[in-house]
């Protein structure tokens, strides 16, 4: 279930592309690690790295995005902190056990990103460029 890197998916904006790709290399770490059946410990740890990172990138964006006094900020804002509740839901429900979620999360973190980095993260790409120029 790895996701492979589209080119379509860059922004042009170099630390924003470095910081989708190595997001998509931590989901595919987590899915390589179900795929193999590591244990919830292991796949734990991923999560928690996966989710830490998230933080970090979403901070970064936002920070870009208030200096380039983006439009939605507040919109995307929260599509971000809708993504973080529900990872961070994810990774008790590994964390206590529960293997059952492993497929359902996958699928979600896939799509999510994908998704967001395609639709909601190419909207403001046009601001933090005219800022630069």
């Amino acid at each position: 279930m790895a996701i492979k890197w589209d080119e379509s998916w860059n922004t042009n904006i170099a630390v924003i592309d470095q910081q989708h790709r190595k997001l998509l290399n931590l989901v595919n770490d987590l899915s390589d690690a179900m795929r193999v059946g590591k244990s919830k410990d292991v796949m734990a740890d991923v999560l928690t790295v996966l989710v830490n990172y998230t933080k970090t990138h979403f901070s970064a964006e936002e920070r870009l995005m208030t200096q380039a006094k983006y439009d939605d900020l507040a919109g995307h804002k929260k599509e971000h902190d809708g993504f973080v509740e529900k990872i961070n839901s994810y990774a008790e429900k590994v964390k206590a056990g529960s293997s059952a979620v492993s497929i359902e999360m996958m699928s979600f973190l896939s799509s999510w990103i994908i998704q967001h980095i395609k639709g909601t993260d190419m909207k403001y790409v046009p601001a933090l460029q005219a800022k630069r120029s």
